[in-house]
């Protein structure tokens, strides 16, 4: 029964939702410093985006884990130590001279960030126990993940502006340290008191499940979405999958209870959550190059015009947890996706000369929008279908989804985006009769393209940096139309299947 004070529990929320802060903005603190990887450690377009996954990679694979482990030894105890691992490998990061060295620190820290994450939103869920104030205190923990989002490229434009790029990783332990310590002081310890004999079975098959899939969609532009490797890998990654969901039916105390995934509730919210990450990180990815690398903006100045999607996102989410309350889940969900897509619509219609005052951010604005009115709604739908004992598992659902989805979106996002732009950038190179040795830097990155073009004389510079940005912006728009299909998808799985008013958990056992 929780016995916290309301002024503690709500310090109690601060203090999570600055731990969570730390997870989410370095999934999106690093995409600001791409440009500046790709010149300073000469990464290609592949290692960018490794840089970016391999955090997501070990994330996503070990979120079941560390959510179960929340469960069995004490969320508390588990948020402590995730932020000391990611504290630790955040320096190692800062101090890479390669892209394999830092690829392999990103890594590590993913082990942190998995730790951390769902400990936060089961933490919550304990303290929090009456439902309409869960649900205020889920607006508030689900904003915080869209203003981190904004706030990454913001802090790290800051970052790169003054410092080295190692600075976007060093600037983690001092949060780091600061959570640590509030947390000692205010958090409280919770765990199932029924867990049971140790799931090994199904913490093997989870991690290597989910870590095939992911590694399989991460590989899938290089490897050929029909190649043998990696078919091979997905199909592999599936089948693990399907045991493991054998396996855990079969046990009285399972690391996860897939009987939840019959309740229509979670399952379809968690299915919003994922194609609403998707269409996000894909279109990231891409708006964080745009800035820099086609109107010119420094990292500071990039990161600067996405504070207007923070704002959405945190005005948004708290409000829809208020319109769920008065018009129902089903509906503010369905709406929020579709805002969405009507954002990824309108930043389809960029153009190389497109002003930051039009298209561009109304678009971020408009999904920053649709974002905060569905994922609060669908976390809370996620949350509210389980007991408090089980917050950890389910908080791991909640956050596989997100990350699920956002890595499948950087990956085919980006793989559409590189077919586009690579066929472009390519014909037009040649048009210019230009060496062949210099194609391949072209074609890999926009980066590389605008590199080459710097090095010629003033007539075929200008001409080549234009066919770049062309390419470029004819990649981000197919990109873009791709998101906007998802969340469509999206929203008409949740106005399908999403429960128009469901009962919580606590409503059905009164």
């Amino acid at each position: 029964m929780n016995t916290l004070s309301t002024s503690r529990r709500w310090i109690a929320l601060g203090i999570l939702c600055l731990s969570l802060l730390l997870a989410v903005v370095d999934n999106t603190i690093v995409n600001v410093a791409l440009p500046t990887l790709n010149q300073e450690l000469g990464a290609s377009t592949t290692e960018l985006q490794w840089i970016v996954d391999a955090y997501t990679l070990v994330f996503s694979a070990l979120l079941l884990t560390m959510g179960y482990f929340g469960d069995r030894f004490g969320r508390k105890r588990i948020l402590q130590l995730g932020l000391v691992i990611f504290a630790i490998t955040s320096a190692l990061a800062a101090f890479s001279t390669t892209s394999g060295q830092l690829i392999g620190a990103r890594a590590l820290m993913g082990i942190g960030a998995a730790m951390i994450f769902p400990a936060t939103l089961a933490i919550l869920v304990n303290i929090f126990t009456d439902p309409k104030e869960r649900a205020a205190a889920i607006g508030i923990w689900t904003a915080m993940v869209g203003v981190a989002v904004a706030i990454g490229p913001i802090t790290g434009g800051l970052l790169l502006e003054h410092f080295a790029w190692g600075s976007i990783f060093l600037v983690n332990i001092p949060v780091v340290i600061i959570a640590i310590v509030l947390g000692a002081l205010f958090l409280p310890e919770s765990r199932d008191p029924k867990v049971g004999r140790m799931d090994y079975r199904g913490l093997v098959l989870s991690a290597a499940g989910v870590g095939l899939v992911i590694w399989a969609i991460i590989e899938a532009p290089k490897l050929g979405w029909t190649s043998v490797a990696f078919l091979s890998a997905l199909i592999g990654g599936l089948f693990l999958l399907l045991v493991f969901t054998l396996v855990e039916r079969r046990l009285e105390h399972p690391m996860l209870d897939v009987r939840l995934f019959k309740n229509a509730r979670f399952t379809a919210a968690s299915l919003s959550v994922t194609t609403a990450f998707f269409a996000l990180f894909g279109f990231i990815f891409l708006i964080t190059q745009f800035l820099q690398l086609v109107q010119g903006f420094s990292p500071l100045e990039a990161g600067i015009r996405t504070l207007p999607f923070a704002i959405a996102t945190g005005i948004m989410s708290p409000l829809a947890i208020v319109l769920m309350h008065k018009f129902g889940s089903k509906a503010i969900v369905t709406l929020g996706l579709l805002v969405m897509s009507a954002g990824f619509f309108i930043a389809s219609t960029i153009e190389v000369e497109t002003t930051y005052f039009g298209a561009v951010i109304i678009s971020m604005v408009t999904i920053a929008a649709g974002l905060g009115l569905a994922t609060s709604p669908a976390t809370e739908a996620i949350m509210g279908a389980l007991p408090p004992e089980q917050a950890g598992a389910g908080s791991a659902v909640n956050d596989t989804t997100r990350e699920f989805g956002g890595t499948l979106g950087v990956a085919i996002v980006g793989s559409v985006f590189l077919s586009v732009y690579s066929a472009k950038v390519i014909e037009g190179y040649r048009s210019l009769g230009l060496p062949e040795q210099y194609e391949s830097v072209v074609r890999d990155s926009m980066g590389g393209g605008l590199g080459v073009a710097s090095q010629l004389p003033e007539g075929p510079a200008a001409q080549l940096a234009a066919f770049v940005k062309g390419a470029f912006i004819d990649g981000l728009s197919l990109g873009s139309l791709v998101s906007a299909v998802v969340v469509i998808v999206g929203a008409a799985v949740a106005l399908k299947f999403l429960p128009a008013r469901a009962k919580s958990h606590e409503d059905s056992h009164a």
